[in-house]
């Protein structure tokens, strides 16, 4: 059952657009359907190359509210759906001591609403204006299998259970992104409830696009040298390939310092905006700079 209005992959490839995301077809393709059909989107990848942005466009495209999950080694189902504020809690019982009220009507308030704090899995179960939220469940690979278990469970039902106050279901599924970096493998079963696209680094023409759309103010033969240089470089045994995010904050950093067009001085300057690691950015260091650059140049056809 359809999440939203969206009526063809084309109207939601152009609702992307309008959010400065430039999405291609296949990834258009299972987007739309994601929606159409009401299924969670596995988005798997290398670092930076949109996966957690097209949750915040659809978001923003859709006036709806993101939630984000951020997942990381050890979070456990108790993080992720709700806490309850045990210092307000404390003060609480230390003012009915003082005041003695009866144990029985102060049990039933420190376990209300009053005292939870909503965690992202409990908020994307609760309605939301505007319709049912968008839940990023970002970087999925650096959690644990039990958590994984927990949470193919929490997207079958689209209901948390919380001992003190019961089963909460949500009365609209959230329209649910799941993203990985593939720093492990995740688990079939979790992603066969998924639709699932590899998310690759974009071709010349549309890294190029992306660039014009979120640094409208480059001049286009910066652009151009920028992406030609930046796609050179992944070809190189590096231990962490810059993505597009990486090319943005680039150009970004090139424009603040006035440069009109690459040359080996400016990108020994700026490394540290495309390159994360000591080791890759040593490799650049000298005439490797010069020759990827002459070589990306050589690839760049009149505009």
């Amino acid at each position: 059952m359809s999440q939203t209005a969206i009526a063809s992959i084309d109207a939601f490839q152009s609702m992307l657009g309008e959010q400065d995301y430039v999405c291609g077809r296949a990834l258009a393709t299972v987007g739309f359907l994601s929606l159409e059909l009401g299924r969670p989107l596995f988005l798997e990848g290398e670092a930076g190359t949109g996966k957690t942005e097209i949750a915040k466009a659809i978001a923003a495209g859709l006036g709806r509210k993101l939630i984000r999950l951020q997942c990381y080694e050890g979070l456990d189902a108790a993080s992720a759906v709700y806490e309850w504020n045990f210092a307000a809690q404390m003060v609480a019982i230390r003012s009915a001591e003082a005041t003695g009220t009866g144990a029985e009507s102060l049990r039933a308030d420190l376990f209300g609403p009053d005292y939870l704090i909503e965690r992202p899995l409990l908020q994307a179960m609760r309605e939301q204006p505007g319709g049912a939220p968008v839940l990023l469940i970002d970087e999925i690979d650096r959690t644990d299998e039990p958590f994984e278990a927990f949470l193919l469970e929490a997207l079958s039902d689209f209901q948390v259970t919380i001992p003190e106050l019961g089963t909460i279901k949500a009365p609209e599924p959230p329209i649910v992104i799941l993203t990985s970096n593939r720093t492990r493998e995740v688990h079939d079963a979790l992603k066969r409830r998924c639709l699932y696209h590899w998310v690759d680094y974009p071709d010349f023409k549309s890294e190029t696009e992306i660039l014009q759309a979120r640094v409208p103010e480059a001049a286009e033969s910066l652009s151009r040298e920028i992406v030609a240089f930046v796609q050179r470089l992944r070809t190189e045994d590096l231990f962490k390939k810059p993505g597009v995010a990486e090319t943005i904050d680039w150009a970004k950093c090139l424009l603040a310092l006035d440069v009109i067009s690459l040359s080996p001085e400016v990108i020994a300057d700026t490394l540290g905006a495309i390159l994360k690691y000591q080791d890759d950015i040593a490799r650049l260091q000298g005439s490797e700079a010069k020759k990827i650059l002459d070589e990306a140049k050589k690839t760049l056809a009149p505009a």
